[in-house]
């Protein structure tokens, strides 16, 4: 994968000798527990503009699915404004900033929430993170290798836009879950994102999720108004996950820092996200699991190459 002149270049500084340390390291863990890193999904949920409610989605995703027996971590890669700790009435005693300096492992990080998931925060009001170099990228991917009781469902809740760090992320996971709302520039900005990483970085597969939708007839016809142009503009597979009514519930469980999920288990946005759950489940079967480049697996070091050299 080879990207354009404009790619943005994460970092140029570190010596060849660090990078091939950081690397032989990565590897060796990758080499530990295969067994059990085959079986983790890993989900990158992003969104090409804010306010469509995409970290709420991430929360309520995550604690459907631990109720559906799945095993969760949420990592917050909105890695300078994170929010989801906030969103699910966490008080994190440390962030991903200690796991990247090196001064705590990723066990010693993560905190739990409700049904039993577990959240790599992030900082919040920091600039440090908000492009990660290389050995950064190592760092975290050695960091998951390593731990002791992998996940085998990682959501990463993505900063809007399309940063590098969004890009990076996108490109490490299984798929790409991009969220909409009905407003017209969260599609213009949804297509952007779809865009660039198709042209630059070649994926092909990409799945679309409407929220704040008044009835479900609306969600499919934001997700039909998307596709016809990716149709005609791009050559990739766009796939409609479904959709999340707007619900005043929402609004209550945000004002109580709780998912909905948790909360308000009949709501409508509650039966909405456990439906999407099962799709989410059915992914696994899908012949697209392989299409990308893994977070768990060998492949993400090419990730890292091709973002930051590209």
């Amino acid at each position: 994968m080879a990207g354009s002149s404009s790619t943005p270049v994460l970092v140029p500084g570190i010596s060849a000798q660090r990078r091939l340390d950081q690397a032989s390291g990565l590897r060796a863990a990758m080499n530990s527990n295969p067994q059990d890193l085959s079986r983790i999904q890993v989900i990158a949920v992003s969104s090409g503009k804010g306010g469509v409610g995409k970290s709420n989605v991430v929360a309520n995703l995550a604690v459907a699915a631990a109720r559906q027996g799945r095993k969760v971590l949420i990592m917050d890669a909105d890695l300078a404004l994170g929010n989801v700790d906030i969103l699910l009435g966490l008080t994190p005693q440390y962030t991903i900033e200690d796991v990247l300096s090196g001064q705590r492992r990723l066990e010693e990080v993560l905190v739990t929430g409700p049904e039993g998931i577990r959240l790599l925060p992030a900082t919040s009001g920091g600039q440090a993170f908000t492009q990660l170099t290389h050995e950064q990228q190592l760092h975290l991917q050695s960091a998951f290798l390593q731990l002791a009781s992998p996940p085998d469902l990682l959501l990463i809740d993505c900063a809007a836009g399309i940063s590098a760090n969004v890009l990076y992320f996108s490109l490490v996971a299984h798929e790409t879950l991009v969220v909409v709302s009905p407003d017209p520039t969260s599609l213009t900005d949804a297509y952007a994102l779809v865009k660039i990483l198709s042209t630059r970085y070649h994926l092909r597969t990409f799945r679309m999720l409407v929220n704040k939708v008044k009835h479900s007839q609306e969600g499919k016809d934001v997700f039909r108004k998307l596709s016809l142009v990716t149709d005609r503009f791009l050559t990739i597979s766009l796939d409609y996950l479904g959709c999340v009514p707007t619900d005043d519930y929402v609004t209550m469980a945000v004002a109580q820092q709780r998912a909905v999920c948790d909360v308000y288990p009949r709501a409508p946005a509650s039966r909405a996200f456990t439906s999407l759950v099962k799709a989410l489940n059915d992914w696994r079967g899908d012949c697209s699991w392989q299409g990308g480049f893994q977070l768990f697996g060998p492949a993400a070091l090419g990730a890292t190459r091709t973002v930051t050299e590209g």
